[in-house]
C-alpha cells in the first residue's frame, strides 16, 4: 500500500481522508448536499495541516467515482485530477457504493452480505449488492451491476446501508447501525488493494444520465464528463 493516500468523496455529502500505511490520520466532511465545490478545498487542507503534510507529501488519491448526481460528483473527481496533475501521483477510481460496502463489512466481521442503497433524487436509488469475499481485492465482490431504479417495497435479505437505506426503511433490508454516512478511508484501502492485485482503478464517473437529453430513464452513464476547473488546495504555512 503506498504510504500517504487522500481519499475524497462528493457523492452525498463532501468527505476527505487522510490514510497513512492503511490508518487513517485526519478526517473531515460535511454534510451539505449541494456546496460540494465551497468545502472540499478547505476539508483537503485542513486534513493536511493536521497531518502535518503538504500535497507533495501525497503518495496517491483516491476519489469517489459515484454513482451520484452529476453536478456533485464531478466536483470531487476535478479535485482529484488537479491535486494528482500538480503532485505527479497517481489517482485512482473507486464506485463509492463499494465504500460504502466495504465500511459495513469492516464494522461488522459477523457481516457476509450487505446491500447498498443510496439517495437518486426524484424517488430514486442507486443500489448493489455485496459479498465478503477474502480472495478478492480489498475483501468484497460485487454480486451484479450498480442500479438506479425506484425503491422496492418488498424488503432486501440482506442487512442495508446507504442514505436511501435510511429514507425508505420499508423498501430495503435492517440498517446495519452507523451505516448512514460513507467512510472515505475505504476507497483508499479498495484501490490500494486493487492496484497491488493488477485490478483497473478508472476514473470514470457513474452518474445519473438525463431522461430528457439521453432518452433512457434511469439508466446510468458512464461516459467521462467535461470536468471543470478545480478548487485551488493551500495548506496553512506556519
Amino acid at each position: 500500500m503506498s504510504d500517504v493516500i487522500l481519499a475524497l468523496d462528493t457523492s452525498s455529502g463532501t468527505r476527505v481522508a487522510l490514510v497513512s500505511d492503511g490508518d487513517v490520520v485526519a478526517a473531515r466532511s460535511t454534510e451539505d448536499p449541494r456546496a460540494h465545490a465551497e468545502h472540499i478545498a478547505p476539508l483537503v487542507a485542513e486534513v493536511l495541516a493536521e497531518a502535518g503534510l503538504t500535497p507533495e507529501d501525497l503518495d496517491a488519491i483516491a476519489v469517489g467515482t459515484g454513482p451520484a448526481p452529476f453536478t456533485g460528483l464531478r466536483v470531487g473527481l476535478a479535485t482529484a485530477e488537479m491535486l494528482a496533475l500538480a503532485t505527479g501521483v497517481p489517482v485512482w477510481g473507486v464506485p463509492s457504493l463499494d465504500a460504502w460496502a466495504a465500511g459495513a463489512l469492516a464494522a461488522d466481521p459477523a457481516l457476509t452480505r450487505v446491500f447498498v442503497a443510496t439517495d437518486a433524487r426524484r424517488r430514486e436509488v442507486y443500489t448493489a449488492a455485496y459479498a465478503r469475499d477474502e480472495t478478492a481485492p480489498g475483501g468484497l465482490r460485487r454480486e451484479g451491476d450498480l442500479a438506479v431504479h425506484r425503491p422496492v417495497v418488498d424488503g432486501a435479505p440482506v442487512p442495508s446501508v446507504g442514505t436511501a437505506a435510511a429514507l425508505y426503511p420499508d423498501a430495503y433490508g435492517e440498517a446495519v447501525p452507523g451505516g448512514t454516512q460513507l467512510q472515505p478511508e475505504h476507497l483508499a484501502h479498495l484501490a490500494a488493494a486493487r492496484v497491488a492485485a493488477g485490478e483497473p482503478v478508472p476514473l470514470t464517473p457513474l452518474y445519473l444520465r438525463r431522461p430528457d437529453v439521453h432518452g433512457v430513464p434511469g439508466a446510468l452513464e458512464t461516459s467521462p464528463p467535461d470536468l471543470p476547473p478545480a478548487p485551488t488546495v493551500t495548506t496553512p504555512k506556519d
